[in-house]
């Protein structure tokens, strides 16, 4: 069996699985998350736990049995508590604002570059720093990505968008450089 498909799902008070065919939903007091559901995988509720099992131990649906238990977490957490993610913003002259449902970034351009966030996802910026809020992970994931990609690190100042977490290996510049010919 799958280590991480075999594991219940605990539903919270408040928390409720729809199921239709080909679709799964979880509905929750931070919105409703769907998401495909895969042929040889089914979804049974257990009381206030969700389990997911498989059709047969093809390799195909051991696959797709780890993957959908795994969405159903990510859903979970997300209808009840929210995903977040904080990118911080490094350089001088570099500075993000949000306006209605879009950030405006100044990123070391002649322009401004003006991003358009997607409905379930909101943003905050403090100082040098961007927090992404949003109930649905995988949606995060790819709008921060899409924003990091706006400028990306640059390894000998470290002037760009990262990631909060991330670590930038710095290199050493032309300047520092020892040795030579005369």
């Amino acid at each position: 069996m799958s280590r991480i498909g075999r594991q219940p799902v605990v539903l919270p008070k408040g928390v409720s699985l729809v199921q239709k065919p080909g679709m799964f939903s979880v509905k929750g007091p931070k919105g409703e998350l769907s998401k495909p559901m895969p042929s040889g995988v089914t979804i049974k509720a257990e009381g206030d736990k969700l389990v997911v099992s498989r059709a047969d131990d093809s390799r195909d649906n051991r696959a797709k049995h780890g993957l959908v238990r795994a969405h159903l977490a990510n859903m979970v957490k997300g209808v009840t508590e929210g995903w977040k993610r904080e990118l911080e913003i490094n350089g001088v002259g570099y500075r993000a604002e949000v306006t209605g449902d879009s950030v405006t970034f100044a990123l070391g351009y002649s322009h401004p570059i003006v991003f358009k966030l997607p409905k379930s996802v909101t943003a905050k910026v403090e100082k040098n720093r961007l927090t992404l809020v949003s109930p649905d992970k995988d949606e995060l994931g790819q709008v921060s990505a899409k924003i990091r990609e706006l400028r990306p690190p640059e390894p000998y100042k470290g002037k760009g968008v990262k990631y909060v977490e991330e670590i930038i290996k710095r290199k050493v510049g032309k300047a520092a450089a020892t040795g030579g010919t005369a």
